[in-house]
């Protein structure tokens, strides 16, 4: 059992493993033939099919996003899983904008020294690896709240696809049966008396592999919605887990998670509007942060990885990544100085230290 809490907002700073858009016609001013009514894009190469056949059979983008999500579980967990959780930006046709926290949360029973020694000293293995290391994954629960409120086609036509997935198999890439193979130690390790994933000869590029057990908790979760993950067999599957491993999550924090709609962030960077991410994903602000930062300069003319602009980016974001230490933190628990830290002013008077020579 390894933390997905390091993954799902790596992928993209579009905030989503994955991107779709759909819209009735054509894409905005786009001109590529091939792109008539949507695009969908991926980490692994199975999972954009999905996505594609469900913009085909009628649904919109919210549709392909869920649907592409619950296909990553299966094909490419490492960038979209059920065990994980993640943010969503929405924009629809007429400009109304959503964003979804689907972040995973702390159990109950976590506490503030839990990944310290007697001596107060950093384990920092204890926060990537091991029954302490995950939250109460919120990925469910934000599929089923940004189907509920956007989606077109019904639940089960969205979540079907990657049932059939893990029940009938998908082909690992090159880089997949690599990855498999160097991690047999941790996979031994950290699930023990578990098969999963583990074979003494490896595995081999383009071979198929079935996961009959996730196709379990996807038709429940295809047939029950939330309550088929966060209650029920798949739920005393997770708790009897994580109190023989002495992990934190309950019954009651499954029951108690909830994804939350939020405020995007929006702003603009020249003649662009910019629709991002609010805290507590921290990407939002410092995006926009990083973008004020640097546009009164003519980094046109400087070009692409010159010298001045690389030393510019680099000190733009050393101001940034100070304040993300410093600032951002979960709006629900601290109060995070969004106006501030959004402010042009603000942005001028962190550059205001910035010299050529230095």
């Amino acid at each position: 059992m390894k933390s997905t809490n390091n993954l799902s907002h790596l992928l993209l700073i579009a905030i989503f493993p994955f991107l779709v858009s759909c819209v009735s016609g054509q894409l905005g001013q786009q001109s590529h033939s091939e792109y008539k009514n949507g695009m969908v894009v991926s980490a692994h190469p199975q999972a954009p099919q999905v996505g594609i056949d469900i913009l085909k059979k009628g649904g919109n983008a919210v549709d392909a996003a869920v649907a592409v999500q619950f296909a990553l579980a299966v094909v490419y967990p490492n960038a979209g899983n059920i065990g994980g959780g993640g943010f969503l930006v929405y924009r629809s046709h007429d400009g109304a904008t959503a964003s979804l926290d689907f972040r995973e949360k702390a159990p109950g029973k976590a506490s503030r020294d839990m990944y310290l020694d007697e001596s107060g000293n950093a384990i920092s293995d204890k926060s990537l690896y091991g029954h302490l290391a995950p939250g109460v994954p919120g990925s469910v629960d934000g599929m089923v709240k940004a189907h509920e409120r956007f989606g077109k086609l019904p639940w089960k036509d969205v979540v079907q696809p990657a049932v059939d997935l893990a029940r009938n198999g998908f082909t690992i890439t090159e880089m997949q049966a690599e990855e498999l193979n160097r991690n047999q130690a941790d996979f031994k390790k950290y699930n023990k008396g578990k098969d999963y994933f583990i074979r003494e000869s490896g595995f081999t590029g383009g071979e198929v592999v079935v996961q009959a057990d996730l196709a379990r908790t996807l038709m429940l979760i295809r047939d029950h919605g939330r309550d088929g993950f966060y209650s029920g067999e798949v739920a005393d599957h997770i708790v009897a887990e994580m109190e023989q491993g002495g992990g934190l999550i309950s019954k009651d924090d499954l029951a108690a998670y909830q994804a939350v709609w939020r405020k995007p962030i929006v702003g603009t960077y020249r003649d662009y509007k910019i629709i991002t991410m609010p805290p507590p994903s921290s990407g939002g602000i410092a995006l926009m942060q990083l973008l004020k930062s640097v546009e009164p300069y003519p980094l046109k003319r400087w070009g692409h990885n010159s010298d001045s602009t690389i030393q510019l980016i680099v000190e733009a974001e050393r101001r940034v990544y100070a304040d993300r230490a410093t600032h951002l933190g979960d709006p629900d628990f601290y109060n995070v100085p969004q106006p501030q830290l959004l402010a042009s002013d603000y942005a001028r008077a962190r550059m205001s230290t910035f010299r050529w020579e230095k």
